[in-house]
């Protein structure tokens, strides 16, 4: 029931565009795996082959840890109302802080917010679609507004100091790459 396709249609850019939420999975060479869900407006399709998505602060940063090891990404869309369906894209990401000559190009893209630790670029390399038979309907209410005023209230210094203190190292004791090298 699945199809493989090398790119994203046009038809799935839409797709992913008119989801509230996706899902992102990357893993070490070894340790943990790591499997996240993700909201808000956070994400951008750039073409046929590529994503952008700006990772907010939060209690882990396993992505980044593990992409400084092991470029594989994997990330999930379903659709909780509508035809089923359940997409994903697989390919190589790259990480980029604050600190990176591309920050500001991303930021015009997907303006970061007072919470953004990073942005990934996902450069796709297979496109799967299967059935979602399974995947329950759901109705959207609206986006949580918790992480976003979290942040606004420690504003950047006390940002900074949280990933000084829980943002530098994975669960896997990996470095995280938040503060540099």
């Amino acid at each position: 029931m699945a199809d493989q396709f090398p790119e994203l249609s046009d038809e799935l850019s839409q797709f992913i565009a008119a989801q509230k939420m996706f899902f992102v999975a990357t893993a070490a060479p070894d340790g943990r795996i790591n499997l996240s869900p993700k909201g808000q407006d956070s994400l951008r399709v750039l073409g046929p082959n590529e994503i952008l998505w700006m990772n907010l602060t939060g209690s882990g940063n396993e992505t980044a840890a593990h992409l400084s090891e092991s470029n594989r990404m994997t990330m999930m869309w379903c659709a909780f109302d509508g035809p089923p369906r359940i997409l994903r894209v697989y390919g190589a990401a790259q990480v980029f802080h604050p600190r990176d000559s591309r920050w500001s190009e991303f930021s015009t893209l997907l303006p970061s917010t007072a919470g953004t630790r990073q942005y990934f670029l996902l450069s796709i390399d297979l496109v799967q679609t299967s059935c979602g038979y399974a995947v329950p309907s759901m109705e959207y209410v609206e986006d949580r507004q918790v992480l976003a005023k979290w942040a606004e209230n420690r504003g950047k210094e006390g940002i900074a100091e949280y990933w000084q203190k829980r943002n530098q190292v994975s669960v896997d004791g990996k470095p995280t790459g938040i503060l540099g090298s």
